[in-house]
C-alpha cells in the first residue's frame, strides 16, 4: 500500500556523466513502480523517460492534467509531482523535489543510463543502489590518496568515478572499506570488498570520507 509519506545484444556507447547532459534532459530508462492518484487509487506503472524534473509514465489510468501523483519507482524511490499532460497509455508528470533530491535523482539516472555499458545486471550478486553521499576517497597501498565519486554500491562492492586506473587486482581502501579492483571502465573502476557486508547502511557509513 502506497502512502503519501512514505536479451538482445546492445551496441556499446560511451559513458555519460549528468553534467554532460543539458539540464533536465530526459534519459531513456525502463523502471517499474507503483503510483497513487489524488483519490488514493493505486496502479502499477513503468517509466520510459525521466529527468530530475519530469518523467514519461506508462500507466493503466492516466489521471487528469494538474492532478497530484505520488509514485515509488525501482532504483529511484519515492517521487511526487503533478500530471502536466495526458498521453496515450499514460501521462507526463513534473516532479516536485528539492535541489538535493534533484541531484540524487540525477546520479540515479546516470547509473540507469550507464548500467548496460558496464554490464552490471548480469554479474551482480547483490542489488546495487546509489548512496546518499557519493563523495569518498581511495587510498592505495603506497599511501597515495584520490578523491572519487561513487556511482553505486552493493553489499559486495562498488563502482566509482576515479581519475586513475589501478591495475586489476590492486588492493585499495575505499573510505574505510578494504577492497580490490576487479574491473576498469571509461569513467573509473569497479571494486570488490574484502568481505561481503550484511547491511547497506553499514556500507554507506564506511565509505564516507574522513
Amino acid at each position: 500500500m502506497l502512502t503519501e509519506d512514505t536479451a538482445s545484444p546492445r551496441v556499446a556507447r560511451p559513458l555519460r556523466t549528468y553534467e554532460q547532459m543539458p539540464r533536465f534532459q530526459r534519459v531513456k530508462v525502463s523502471v517499474l513502480g507503483r503510483y497513487m492518484l489524488t483519490n488514493r487509487s493505486e496502479y502499477p506503472c513503468q517509466v520510459l523517460e525521466m529527468s530530475p524534473g519530469d518523467a514519461v509514465v506508462v500507466a493503466p489510468v492516466s489521471g487528469t492534467a494538474g492532478e497530484r501523483v505520488v509514485a515509488y519507482l525501482d532504483h529511484v524511490g519515492r517521487v511526487e509531482g503533478t500530471i502536466t499532460e495526458v498521453i496515450e497509455g499514460g501521462f507526463k508528470m513534473e516532479l516536485a523535489a528539492s535541489p538535493r533530491k534533484r541531484d540524487k535523482t540525477a546520479a540515479q539516472l546516470t547509473w540507469l543510463a550507464n548500467k548496460d555499458v558496464l554490464n552490471l545486471p548480469e554479474d551482480r550478486r547483490h542489488e546495487r543502489v546509489v548512496p546518499d553521499n557519493r563523495h569518498s576517497s581511495v587510498v592505495l597501498d603506497d599511501g597515495r590518496r584520490y578523491n572519487c565519486k561513487i556511482i553505486d554500491i552493493s553489499l559486495s562492492g562498488a563502482a566509482i568515478e576515479l581519475a586513475v586506473r589501478p591495475a586489476m587486482g590492486t588492493p585499495v581502501t575505499l573510505g574505510r572499506m578494504r577492497a580490490k579492483v576487479i574491473r576498469h571502465f571509461p569513467e573509473g573502476v569497479a571494486v570488490e570488498f574484502a568481505s561481503a557486508q550484511e547491511m547497506l547502511t553499514v556500507v554507506q557509513q564506511n565509505l564516507r570520507m574522513g
